[in-house]
This record gives structure tokens, sequence and C-alpha cells, in this order.
């Protein structure tokens, strides 16, 4: 029985600690992130630049992100957004899919995206650099993906989601993305929680890249 204690909120997990996701899945993950990144280095550098050719901004995004047992870290992406995205959010609260009041905030059509950042976002292209992120180790390759607000937030269903290292892919990003809302979403990455394996760590990786050539829910 896992178990841990978040602003005194229980969060039990039957989760079997076997071999695979203590020792191999870390070591597998950086060192294939590691070969990801050599390889991709001359495309995520033409990235950089026509991101700095779109409107002049800063190339990367470094956004805090609710990761494992609810730690905040800082996750690594392209920048797809204006430079004061942050500051226009509250204003375009009420255009969220998923309600006004939701913790989870997505816009289809959302007017702080540039026009590198739309293309970007269609290809999955602007997660590269979570590649960074598996290296150092807040992330791995396959697992929950890491929410922008903080655990206090979570509802008790949606804790055991916290359970493991979050991930660049999971079952949300194969089952729909953003066209899936945080209940649904947090219901998929708990099943995954529960029966990860290398056999499942492998098929997920490969829907991920059937996902991104669809490009369903990428927005």
């Amino acid at each position: 029985m896992f178990s841990c204690d978040l602003q005194a909120v229980p969060l039990p997990l039957a989760y079997r600690r076997s071999f695979y996701p203590r020792v191999v899945k870390p070591a597998v993950g950086a060192a294939i992130a590691v070969v990801m990144l050599t390889l991709l280095a001359p495309l995520m550098v033409a990235i950089a630049l026509l991101i700095k050719l779109d409107d002049g901004g800063p190339v990367f995004f470094r956004q805090k992100r609710t990761g494992y047992l609810g730690r905040r870290f800082g996750m690594f992406k392209f920048r797809t957004m204006v430079p004061d995205a942050e500051a226009m959010k509250e204003r375009l609260r009420q255009l969220n899919q998923h309600g006004a009041d939701a913790i989870d905030f997505k816009i289809k059509d959302d007017p702080r995206i540039t026009r590198m950042g739309r293309f970007l976002r269609k290809t999955s292209l602007d997660e590269l650099p979570n590649l960074f992120n598996v290296v150092i180790g807040d992330m791995a390759l396959v697992g929950p993906r890491p929410t922008s607000f903080h655990p206090q937030e979570y509802r008790e269903n949606h804790l055991p989601r916290l359970a493991v290292k979050p991930g660049i892919t999971g079952l949300w990003q194969v089952s729909g993305r953003a066209n899936i809302d945080f209940d649904a979403r947090s219901a998929l990455d708990i099943r995954y929680v529960r029966w990860q394996s290398l056999g499942t760590d492998v098929t997920l990786l490969l829907r991920t890249v059937r996902a991104v050539l669809k490009g369903n829910g990428a927005y």
C-alpha cells in the first residue's frame, strides 16, 4: 500500500513498487531522452530561430508545474504564447471550454497563442524541451501530464495521479487531450498508475506518435 500525506489529505493507492518503475523506467527514460536531445538538436535549434524571428520574444517558457507527490518544478517548453500570456489569463477565463470555474484552463482558439505557436502546438513540437526535465529527473517519458495549478486545488479523487512522476505522454494524450476534462483525465492517469509496465509504456509511446500525427485535441 503506497501512501503519503499532502496538506493533511490522505493519498492511499494500491501501487506495485516493482523493479520496473523504481529502477528500469527512470534509467531507461533518461538514456532515451539524452539520445533524443542529441538527434533532435538541429530541429530544436531551427525551432528556436523561428520563434525568435516570429515576434522577437523569448524562445523557451519555463512554467511551474505540479509533479510527484505534489512537488512543484519548472517545466521547459518552447514558447507558444505572447510574453504576457499569464497576465491575460483572468480576462479570458469565461472562455474556458471546461467552464469558467474549472481548474483546468483551455481555450480552443486562444488569442494568446502566436502564429508559430499554433504550428508547434498542433505538431506537439513545443513539448520537445520536456526531455530536459526527463534527464534532470523531474519527469518521465510516460506518466500523468503535470498541471500548472497547485495540488491544493485538486479534489481528493484527483490526488492518486501524483503517486508517480509526471510524463511527457500518457493515456490522456492518446485519448483526446484538450477535449477531455480534468475529472476524466485524472481517471485515465490513475488507471495508468495502477497498471504501469514496460509493455504499457511502449504501447503508449507508439500510440503517441499516431496521436501527434492526427493532431486530435492539440491546441
